[in-house]
């Protein structure tokens, strides 16, 4: 069929099930999940996947093993591009990010060199100048509150060495063009936009040899 983008009933789904996070909810409006917000969500990654590779959607359901909030379902469906990205529909809009979310303690090490030197430093600040002036946040997960140790407090690139990850980040609220093929050229935009955010990362830092979990 194509991507046509999220019909207004996705949004009802989403807002529904802020107001009543329950497994009768779930199962009384499953089918609307599946053909208003999952379907729109398959056929977008189908036509990004030849660009930027594969899509895998999260499982709607919430790990609730050690969280305070038992709400057993997310209120947002999120997927992961093979290529570097991410895209989230909700409620509140569509929402798309790139970049390394969470860096593990070899990542970290070598994201802190890279920012500390000159001209590596110099090159992902300018790149973070560049997607701050096209509107498109730059963050991190999670942030110190002073320097890494080993680093100086006046360091020139202090904010970018205080961050435990670096993602860009956009949201859209909702609007008329999300229930329309004109949200897969925002998405697209956006992923072109941070791909030299990627680039930057996947140079300098590149993936963690810890074994996983």
């Amino acid at each position: 069929m194509g991507f046509k983008g999220w019909p207004a009933e996705a949004i009802e789904f989403y807002e529904g099930l802020e107001a009543d996070n329950t497994r009768a909810y779930w199962q009384d409006h499953k089918q609307e999940y599946e053909e208003f917000v999952k379907a729109p969500m398959v056929e977008l990654l189908a036509e990004l996947a030849g660009q930027f590779g594969e899509g895998k959607i999260f499982r709607p359901f919430r790990d609730v093993r050690f969280s305070k909030d038992k709400s057993p379902y997310k209120t947002a469906i999120g997927a992961t591009l093979e290529r570097g990205g991410y895209v989230q529909f909700s409620a509140h809009g569509l929402a798309s990010g790139s970049g390394y979310y969470v860096m593990m303690p070899d990542q970290l090490e070598r994201y802190r060199q890279a920012v500390d030197d000159d001209k590596s430093g110099s090159k992902i600040v300018e790149i973070c100048n560049t997607l701050r002036k096209a509107k498109i946040e730059v963050a991190a997960h999670d942030t110190l509150k002073t320097a890494p140790k080993g680093y100086p407090k006046d360091h020139p690139r202090i904010e970018l060495l205080r961050h435990k990850g670096l993602i860009a980040w956009k949201q859209w609220p909702v609007a008329a063009w999300m229930g329309t093929a004109k949200a897969k050229q925002r998405v697209i935009d956006f992923l072109a936009a941070a791909r030299p955010l990627n680039e930057w990362l996947d140079t300098n830092v590149g993936p963690s040899a810890t074994p996983p979990r």
